[in-house]
């Protein structure tokens, strides 16, 4: 790879690390993705509305949410194309290189931010080199902005090689809330797909590892719940009141008592708890929001239940309504064996790639799982591989970064590997 490939891609992502925006609100993302495929040239180019289906969006913020961010790109010069086609959060983009007959393979990244102040330690990378987050509150610390940059020198690669068939690329809006991926898997282009790669990098693999196909990511949903009760004045009348903190907190505790499951492991977190007005009053409304995990789709069905039970038994116990909400969620589903082998012996040929791990753990959750389980269903084969980079500390903490170095390396493990798909049986 030369010397100004490689610059590129480190000026792509410091790009994309600058300017972060979280789920469904990825405007200017979105259109420097587009700048960067018309530079390439590729076939086809479909944004918003164009790649999603509507109506599987999950987690969308309301107008009030969207509105800043949509400002805001317009202010920074993003093309009024772009926002008017990815208005009321329909962001994402769709890349296809056509080259005739062959197999049909794909590449799904995502490019959301997290909303998470960076860092400005002058010890911190971005900030003492002059790319970091722009955006107070919101910063790239789980490497999609690696990720973006390396599906663009994988497309540009793919163009200028012999590969022979249909190669399309996925730049998944909302996977940190997971939103985004059950949108893309129905939005049409998946169709016909023969081999679908997926990548992360990092995840505690340092510089120079691959892992070559991913196992038992955690089937996952998001709630928001709402009890409801009664106010009353908590010194003089709190028997008035029907107390919406006392069936929160009642529902906190036993949702942590949930039995786990013999056949495999659970999780269940309540992360965030806003409500009430004040010390003398008794709390009329509160809002949790939990999520629910488990090593099958199944196991995590069945916390989910558990959970819902015990939300409205203590809705009951303290005389409130509740009303639980699921934002969004994900299945799990493996890296096939197949593409995972194919995977791995292209990354023992790759320059840089020290060690190759045949398969690991992921351990947490993906929306990837839709765009897998729906290329599995018509036959094909999906994989979910892993770039190993340093980072300094860990994914989502606000002093994350990625060595610069693994941008190289992703780069021509996933272009060979689209490549050898190429020339397989689909």
């Amino acid at each position: 790879m030369s010397h100004d490939v490689r610059r590129r891609l480190t000026d792509l992502r410091r790009a994309f690390h600058r300017h972060p925006e979280p789920g469904w609100r990825e405007f200017r993302t979105t259109d420097r993705i587009v700048s960067e495929l018309e530079r390439i040239g590729v076939d086809e180019i479909a944004v918003g509305r164009e790649v999603l289906s509507t109506d599987a969006r999950m987690a969308v913020p309301d107008v009030e949410e969207l509105e800043p961010w949509l400002e805001r790109a317009r202010e920074a010069g993003v093309r009024p194309d772009v926002l008017d086609r990815t208005a009321d959060g329909h962001t994402g983009v769709v890349a296809v290189v056509d080259r005739g007959e062959g197999p049909h393979v794909a590449l799904r990244v995502d490019m959301d931010g997290i909303s998470l102040p960076e860092s400005d330690d002058p010890d911190h990378r971005p900030a003492a080199e002059g790319f970091r987050s722009e955006h107070d509150g919101y910063m790239h610390a789980c490497g999609h902005d690696a990720h973006i940059a390396m599906a663009l020198g994988t497309i540009e690669a793919v163009k200028d090689s012999e590969f022979a068939g249909t190669f399309t690329t996925f730049f998944q809006p909302a996977e940190e809330i997971s939103g985004g991926g059950k949108a893309m898997a129905e939005g049409g282009y998946l169709e016909g797909v023969d081999y679908l790669l997926a990548v992360h990098v990092g995840l505690g693999n340092p510089t120079g590892t691959v892992v070559a196909g991913v196992e038992k990511p955690l089937a996952m949903a998001h709630l928001t719940v709402t009890f409801e009760g009664a106010s009353a004045h908590a010194g003089k009348a709190p028997n008035e009141g029907a107390n919406a903190m006392q069936a929160a907190a009642t529902a906190i505790q036993n949702a942590y008592a949930i039995p786990r499951h013999s056949d495999g492991m659970t999780r269940v977190n309540v992360g965030r708890i806003e409500g009430g007005t004040a010390s003398n009053v008794v709390a009329e409304e509160i809002t949790l929001e939990a999520e629910v995990r488990g090593e099958t789709t199944a196991l995590m069905e069945y916390t989910r239940t558990e959970l819902e039970r015990v939300l409205y038994a203590a809705a009951e116990m303290h005389d409130c309504d509740v009303t639980p909400r699921v934002i969004s969620e994900s299945p799990r589903v493996d890296s096939d064996p197949a593409l995972r082998d194919l995977v791995g012996a292209v990354a023992r040929g790759t320059t840089g790639v020290d060690d190759v791990i045949e398969t690991a753990e992921f351990g947490g959750s993906e929306d990837v799982t839709y765009l897998m389980e729906r290329v599995n269903e018509s036959g094909g084969l999906a994989a979910y591989l892993l770039v190993g980079t340093d980072h300094p500390t860990n994914h989502h903490t606000p002093t994350f970064d990625v060595d610069e170095e693994s941008l190289e390396i992703g780069v021509s493990v996933l272009s060979d590997a689209v490549l050898e798909c190429s020339r397989r049986e689909p």
